[in-house]
Formats: structure tokens, sequence, C-alpha cells
């Protein structure tokens, strides 16, 4: 093969990749835009959820060990023998929890966080307020890794137990470091727009 064709060969591909690169440099606007429509259904979802007692319940465990949120339960010591299982109904166990507030206490939080995120083409002030809640609500989140022990796999015989295996709770609490991420992300940019309106 000539040198030439070579030449001609290389130049197309850094022309193509010169190109695509270019065309994904100009979707940083829809990219926010998509990543703050995300946060805003996964808050609603699940936080609409937290009014359903099923929802409420699988939350028991991490509040219930958290130094910083235990106080939001009457007797979060005696968690273990009221816990139900997700699609359980056991009606003992609900009315404890419902005595004790876990029902409560889980409502409202994350979809205001949503409403408030949701806000940002007419107030991105409020925006950038609702990422900053969502950022405390995360890190209070992932502080759950280090107080909650059904956070991962437990010593039953299996050799893989304890750290670093993710319990099913575990993994879904590791997630949280995406939406401290895409928070921190959309409260830069909510802040930015807030500024250029001021």
């Amino acid at each position: 093969m000539s040198e030439t064709i070579v030449r001609e060969r290389m130049s197309h591909r850094s022309n193509w990749t010169l190109a695509t690169l270019s065309a994904a440099a100009r979707l940083d606007r829809v990219a926010m835009g998509m990543l703050r429509a995300a946060l805003v259904i996964v808050l609603l979802w699940i936080g609409s959820l937290k009014f359903v007692d099923y929802e409420a319940d699988s939350i028991v465990p991490l509040v219930a060990n958290s130094p910083v949120m235990s106080f939001l339960y009457h007797r979060p010591a005696e968690y273990r023998t009221h816990m139900n299982k997700e699609g359980e109904l056991n009606p003992e166990h609900r009315a404890w929890h419902r005595e004790i507030g876990t029902y409560t206490f889980s409502h409202g939080l994350e979809v205001g966080i949503g409403l408030l995120i949701a806000l940002y083409p007419v107030k991105p002030e409020l925006s950038a307020l609702g990422s900053c809640l969502l950022i405390l609500m995360s890190c209070t989140t992932l502080s759950f890794l280090t107080t909650t022990p059904e956070a991962w796999v437990p010593a039953l015989g299996d050799a893989n137990h304890g750290f670093p295996f993710l319990s099913g709770a575990g993994r879904l609490i590791v997630k949280d470091f995406i939406m401290l991420g895409a928070a921190i992300v959309t409260l830069a940019d909510s802040a930015k727009a807030s500024l250029l309106r001021a």
C-alpha cells in the first residue's frame, strides 16, 4: 500500500473523528436536560412510592441503624423483629411501623426535591436549592453503607460476605453516588442560569 493511500485513510479517519467529537460536544445542553429530567423522574417515582407502605418498609433498617436518623423512629432497636419482606402483608408488623413513625417519616421528601429540581425553566434558583437538598440526601443515604449491616452480604456459609460484597440493599444504596454526581452537576448549571438572569 502506498504512503499516499495510508495518509489519505488516516486523514479521513481523523476528519471523521473530529466531526464525531464536534457533534458530541454540541450535546451538552441536551444532556443536561436529560440528566435533570432523569433526576426528576426518579425522585418523583420513588418518592411517590414512599406513600405506599411496602416502599417505606424497605428503608427501615437504613434509618434504624443510622446514628444521624434513628431518632426519627420511636424504638429503632426493635426493627428486626418487625421487618416485612417485599410483597408481604403482616398486619402486626404494619401496626408497629405506624406506631414508631416509619410511614410518616418517609412521606414527601423525595417528591419535594424532585419538584424543586423540575422548576429549572422558570426558577433556576429553586432548582439549585433542590439540587443542594439532593446532595444532602445522597450523602445521608451513602452513609448507610457504614451504618447498616443489611448493606453487606451476611456470613451464612458462603466465602463471599462482608466488604466488598454488597447485598441487594447495598447495591441500591451505592447507586446514590450517581445521584450525588448528577446533583452537583445540576446545581452548578442551575446556579449559572440563575446568575445569568440576575
